[in-house]
């Protein structure tokens, strides 16, 4: 009897690395279903089965994303020793996670948001789910470093943030992370633990 060898991810799993590499680096408009059911080795079938069209699976692409960099960036916050530093580790987070998942087309999700024109595509709820938790988030972490107003300062870090992915993408301000990471240390008390 022969034996062949499984795959050790499923084909929910294939399909999604699969997309994830192709909607990101070609662009999701740009990129069949043929092409991702072909690099994950499936059948056109299991795409469906799984996520019943294109729409649902750039949905779950950007949603695996997103759990993908949430989860590196709570690593970072785990790892910050102060509370100004919990605020600029979603920096520390976006170096680390430049290096290795941004470099080709800046953020998957304003990218996505741009090439999608139906305010009714899934993609879109999973588009602010990100936008809204990244917000939010800052603005726990501004609380706990003591901002004045760490809404405001949430806002204000999230627009930081917005262009430091711009300018690392289009390489048109010279070190832009660490410029990053004065402008919102002036938004904060100095720490004081």
């Amino acid at each position: 009897m022969v034996h062949t060898k499984q795959p050790s991810t499923s084909a929910r799993e294939r399909l999604l690395a699969a997309a994830g590499e192709l909607f990101y680096a070609r662009g999701i408009n740009a990129t069949g279903i043929d092409a991702v059911v072909e690099r994950a080795g499936v059948a056109l079938a299991t795409l469906y089965k799984h996520f019943g069209g294109k729409d649902r699976l750039v949905a779950a692409y950007l949603e695996e994303r997103d759990d993908r960099w949430r989860a590196d960036w709570e690593a970072a916050i785990a790892a910050a020793t102060t509370r100004q530093q919990r605020v600029l580790a979603i920096f520390d987070a976006l170096q680390r996670w430049w290096g290795t998942e941004g470099r080709y087309r800046g953020c998957a999700q304003v990218d996505a948001a741009v090439e999608i024109t139906d305010a009714d595509h899934p993609a879109m709820a999973a588009i602010i789910r990100h936008k809204t938790h990244l917000r939010q988030r800052l603005t726990e972490l501004a609380r706990e470093a003591d901002a004045a107003e760490p809404e405001q300062a949430a806002a204000d870090i999230v627009v930081i943030y917005e262009g430091t992915i711009t300018a690392l993408l289009l390489q048109t301000v010279p070190d832009p992370l660490q410029r990053a990471r004065r402008l919102t240390t002036g938004l904060l008390p100095t720490d004081s633990r």
